[in-house]
C-alpha cells in the first residue's frame, strides 16, 4: 500500500492520455464524416463529449495521486504553476500547460449555447495543441514510456491524430452517400438522333415535334356530282 498512490498517478495519467487522443480523433472524424452518416450525430456527439469528460475526471485523479502519494512532494503550486517542480520541471511545464487548455476546452464546450460560435471555435481547435503537450509530458516525465505498449499505443495515436489532422485542415470532407457535386456527376449520355439546331436548318433530322407529312402538291378541285353535271 505504501506506493498504491503512485502505481494509481501512473495508470491515470495513462488512461487520461488514451482517454484524451480517443477524443480528438471522435471530434476529426465528426468534422470530416468519414464515418458517413452512421452512426448518428447524437450518439457521435454523446461519445465525443464522454471521452472528454472521461480525459478530465482522469486527469484530476492523476493530480491527487501524485499529492497524495508524498514522494515528490507535490502541492498546487507545484501542480498549477509551470516550472515550479523540481523533478524534472520543464516535463512537468508541458502537463502544467495542457491542463490549461484542457480545462479551456472543456468549460466552453459546456458553454457552447451561450459563447459566440467563433469564439467557441478557436478555443476548441486548441485541443490539437493540448494533445501535443500532453504527448510530449508522457514522453518525458513518464515512468511507462519504455513499457512497448504504451509505446505502441502512444506512436498509434499520435499519427492517427496528424494524419486526420492534415485531412481537416486541408478541407477534407467525405460527401454522404447518394449527393454528388457538379464536379463528380457523370455527364448524361447523348441520344444518337437527337436534335441538333445548327442556326439555319436542323442537322440530321427535322426539328423537333411531329414528324412533317408529305411535300404539299398543287390544290385539287373537287368533283361535282353526277346529279349538278347532267344540268
Amino acid at each position: 500500500m505504501d506506493h498504491a498512490f503512485w502505481y494509481l498517478a501512473r495508470a491515470s495519467g495513462i488512461v487520461a492520455w488514451v482517454a484524451l487522443t480517443a477524443s480528438v480523433l471522435w471530434g476529426v472524424l465528426m468534422a470530416t464524416k468519414a464515418l458517413g452518416r452512421r452512426p448518428g450525430p447524437k450518439w457521435m456527439l454523446d461519445l465525443h463529449r464522454f471521452l472528454g469528460g472521461a480525459a478530465v475526471v482522469l486527469v484530476a485523479t492523476h493530480l491527487v495521486s501524485l499529492v497524495l502519494d508524498g514522494y515528490l512532494g507535490y502541492g498546487l503550486k507545484e501542480l498549477l504553476v509551470p516550472f515550479a517542480s523540481d523533478w524534472r520541471p520543464l516535463a512537468v511545464a508541458w502537463g502544467v500547460v495542457a491542463l490549461y487548455l484542457l480545462a479551456a476546452v472543456e468549460v466552453t464546450s459546456l458553454l457552447m449555447r451561450h459563447l459566440p460560435r467563433r469564439w467557441w471555435h478557436v478555443v476548441h481547435l486548441t485541443s490539437y495543441l493540448c494533445f501535443v503537450l500532453v504527448t510530449v509530458h508522457a514522453l518525458t516525465a513518464g515512468s511507462d514510456v519504455a513499457n512497448p505498449v504504451a509505446r505502441g499505443v502512444g506512436i498509434a495515436g499520435v499519427v492517427a491524430v496528424t494524419v486526420l489532422g492534415c485531412l481537416r485542415a486541408a478541407g477534407w470532407q467525405r460527401r454522404p452517400a447518394g449527393r454528388a457535386s457538379g464536379r463528380d456527376r457523370a455527364p448524361v449520355p447523348v441520344r444518337r438522333n437527337e436534335r441538333e439546331w445548327t442556326g439555319a436548318t436542323w442537322a440530321d433530322s427535322p426539328p423537333p415535334g411531329p414528324p412533317p407529312g408529305p411535300p404539299p402538291g398543287p390544290p385539287t378541285r373537287s368533283v361535282p356530282p353526277a346529279s349538278w353535271q347532267s344540268r
